[in-house]
């Protein structure tokens, strides 16, 4: 809340009434941080662990006010590097003269010189606390405080405790069995004064201990974090259905999150529902103190202080977490050696043998390989048991070995009907069909693609039901999602009854958490792109105009703020048209042709979509003509796990992307006046166009240069090219005279003929794409 300076006389903090800009979280450092990092050799202090000596802020130690030391580097296993800084004279400081021990910090003192400042600070998050039990004390079922044995939780319990009756709220500690064992001291008294008060402490744990979950899912990483939603939440909300007898409680969670911790919590509210849990609300109590307001309160009120803080952790969460690293890793190793030593030995086990031979493998956990893991390629023992694949505009998913069963799944989807391999689905009032045949030890499933292109909701979740008999172990977060009871698990086995298809279980990363955490790319081993190339800066019509004015200046010159020249940098190179912030040659034809015309944006479309994963998926997905609800194309992208905040900034990006000449001049779409998304026939008047989109197509497909009408016509054939008949929109009728009129004027590029009902497109096996652009070169220089 409050900004702060150091106090010289205590030693300790001093909190004044302007508002806080950003906070440095200072922390106090205590003797056993002070040896573990190796400052014994440069100063004398006790070692008593009581009192702190001084303050860190990140890297930075201060004394009295004064910065004496700084921190640089450090890893897991390799400790920090000390710098003491010279003083004014020259000289490196010391905290006190030679001989003379470190001074404790003055907690009496320092306390007594900011209790008004406390006062005020206490007084009005009780009041928060108090006006939001009041709002909703008749409402919901139950209020609890979220427990994790870390300062900010401890000192929001001592607030809630002050603030509401007795008998009014439980307190839930969430035990991920990863915590640091000195936090299990801390629950261990916490509980106990619980108990003293009469306030019901209830500790909520997953059925899947930590070298089981680690094993089953692979180590989790800062993309994959699986291990929230296992150990946290949905332990928390099984407990909770527990203590209220009710599978749709509607509970209010106090939570100790603070805006200074990071800038993703900087965004938060105080009052929230659906944020942490599903159909809950949560309050964020001392979502604007500083950590110096926590730490001046838990002195003032001796709140527990958990003793891992005084061994140089900031934080108190779980010991061996992805999101952590440096310094903080080896601070927790030097501590909790063993421990540590166990999840890098189930890092080092977990990962594939023929892999680790190829490098270091100290090195990959020293450099966060295993942290920035986005997929289960690299895992070992894990063979993709669920592979989808479209061929010939049939979907077929192979599902091997599966480890539930898909009768009950499809439950969640409609009502099934149908034996012997061939079934069919209610869904929506709508029949759909699919088939599922059997082997000993795998079964296929079948469904023309078009069915689920044409209902992306009924896709998404029809892949799913299939990802979940897949790789269901009962890790029970559908369960939870479910707030109607009806899902269960039985000896680790799903059991669904009176589904009423509300849809909350596929509502997970994937469908499943298991299948996305130990998923293989597909399409050949390719790095899989994302989708969302514009991230809500698709480009817009001055900022090509300044580019085609300015050329190469433009890079210089623009004044688009970071991100926008980052997405628009991005759209201009996917076109052809900026190599490395230099206008390309390429680009210089575009501009001779006249960048506004169709003849340019049509080049530029070919470009975009051999090249731009956004671009391919409105071409391959919106059918001309054809008007998308934003939502249905929302649902098209979630269905193929693009996430929902990406499939809403790719909807939104087409309105600007059509405001562009590529749909005022080629007419490549546009948007109603309801919002809805529509591809239509593109304005082609140079058919050059047309040949240099079949050169880029033939190229995309291995350099194959013979092929028929109907061949390009057909959208379903498997293949890496997108023909331009798929571009631009246009049918037979349209084609056939535009490829009798090329090979006609260009019969060195194009030999096409349609007789006695025979078509055949041949394109010069030693022409390129390029060789037909010269063709407009040609016009510019004779112009």
């Amino acid at each position: 809340m409050y900004s702060y300076t150091y106090d010289k006389k205590t030693g300790g903090i001093l909190l004044n009434s302007s508002p806080t800009g950003f906070s440095k979280e200072p922390r106090p450092v205590y003797a056993p941080e002070l040896d573990v990092l190796g400052f014994d050799k440069y100063w004398k202090y006790e070692k008593q662990t009581d009192r702190p000596y001084m303050w860190a802020e990140a890297n930075n130690y201060y004394y009295h006010g004064m910065l004496v030391a700084k921190l640089k580097g450090g890893n897991i296993y390799t400790a920090p590097e000390i710098i003491i800084p010279n003083g004014e004279d020259g000289n490196p400081v010391t905290p006190e003269p030679e001989g003379i021990s470190l001074r404790p910090i003055d907690i009496e003192a320092m306390v007594e010189a900011n209790r008004e400042m406390l006062e005020i600070i206490e007084q009005t998050t009780v009041k928060k606390i108090l006006a939001i039990y009041t709002k909703y004390k008749n409402k919901l079922d139950c209020f609890h405080v979220a427990f994790s044995g870390g300062k900010d939780s401890c000192v929001l319990l001592d607030l809630v405790k002050k603030a509401l009756p007795k008998g009014s709220f439980v307190v839930v500690f969430g035990d991920t069995g990863m915590e640091f064992p000195d936090t299990y001291e801390i629950i261990r008294k916490t509980k106990q004064q619980c108990v003293k008060d009469e306030i019901p402490f209830y500790i909520a744990k997953s059925h899947l201990n930590p070298k089981e979950s680690w094993e089953l899912f692979g180590p989790p990483s800062r993309t994959l974090r699986w291990c929230c939603s296992v150990h946290k939440s949905t332990p928390q909300t099984l407990k909770l259905r527990e203590v209220t007898g009710k599978n749709d409680f509607i509970g209010l969670d106090f939570v100790g999150v603070r805006a200074q911790e990071s800038f993703v919590r900087s965004t938060y509210k105080y009052e929230n529902y659906g944020a942490k849990q599903k159909g809950q609300f949560s309050h964020n109590s001392i979502l604007e103190w500083t950590s110096a307001e926590i730490w001046l309160y838990i002195h003032a009120n001796d709140v527990l202080i958990n003793e891992t803080y005084k061994k140089g952790n900031g934080r108190a969460g779980c010991l061996f977490c992805p999101m952590s690293g440096g310094t903080s890793d080896y601070l927790r190793r030097a501590s909790y050696q063993a421990e540590i030593d166990s999840y890098i030995n189930l890092i080092k086990n977990t990962y594939d043998e023929d892999k680790r031979k190829k490098r270091n493998t100290e090195s990959y956990i020293l450099n966060g390989g295993w942290n920035a893991r986005k997929n289960g390629r690299e895992l070992s023992n894990n063979t993709f048991r669920c592979i989808e694949k479209t061929t010939n505009g049939i979907l077929t998913i192979t599902i091997t070995a599966p480890d539930s069963d898909w009768l009950e799944w499809i439950k969640t989807l409609g009502d099934l009907h149908g034996e012997s391999g061939d079934y069919y689905v209610q869904f929506d009032g709508e029949r759909i069909c699919f088939s599922v045949k059997a082997t000993k030890d795998r079964y296929v499933v079948t469904i023309p693609e078009v069915v689920l292109k044409e209902r992306p909701a009924f896709g998404k979740i029809f892949r799913q039901v299939f990802r979940k008999a897949s790789y269901c172990k009962g890790c029970r977060v559908c369960e939870t999602n479910c707030r109607n009871g009806c899902i269960s698990f039985v000896d680790g086995k799903v059991r669904i009854n009176n589904c009423t298809r509300c849809h909350e279980c596929h509502a997970i990363d994937s469908g499943c958490l298991l299948f996305h955490s130990l998923r293989h790319p597909q399409g050949g081993g390719k790095p899989m792109k994302s989708l969302n190339s514009f991230a809500d800066h698709a480009p817009k019509l001055e900022w090509l105009r300044s580019f085609f004015e300015l050329k190469d200046a433009f890079f210089s010159e623009h004044t688009l703020g970071p991100m926008m020249f980052d997405m628009f940098r991005r759209f201009l190179r996917d076109a052809s048209l900026n190599e490395r912030n230099h206008f390309t040659p390429f680009a210089e034809l575009i501009s001779q042709i006249g960048w506004e015309t169709d003849t340019a944006q049509g080049l530029i479309l070919i470009n975009l979509v051999a090249e731009n994963p956004q671009m391919e998926w409105y071409v391959n997905n919106f059918d001309v003509g054809r008007a998308y609800a934003r939502q249905t194309v929302e649902d098209m992208l979630t269905a193929v796990d693009v996430k929902p905040k990406d499939a809403k900034s790719i909807a939104k990006s087409y309105k600007r992307l059509v405001e562009t000449p590529l749909g005022t001049s080629l007419h490549w779409g546009f948007v109603t006046e309801d919002g809805d998304l529509v591809r239509t026939k593109c304005s082609v008047s140079d058919t050059r166009v047309v040949l240099y989109g079949l050169f880029k197509f033939a190229e995309k497909c291995n350099d194959y240069k013979e092929f028929t009408l109907a061949t390009l016509l057909n959208d379903n054939i498997d293949r890496d090219g997108i023909s331009p008949t798929r571009i631009f929109g246009l049918d037979r009728d349209d084609m056939t005279p535009i490829l009798l009129g090329l090979s006609a004027k260009y019969p060195e590029f194009i030999t096409a003929s349609f007789t006695h009902d025979l078509e055949k497109i041949t394109l010069a096996e030693d022409k390129s794409s390029q060789d037909v652009l010269d063709l407009f070169k040609g016009d510019t220089a004779n112009a």
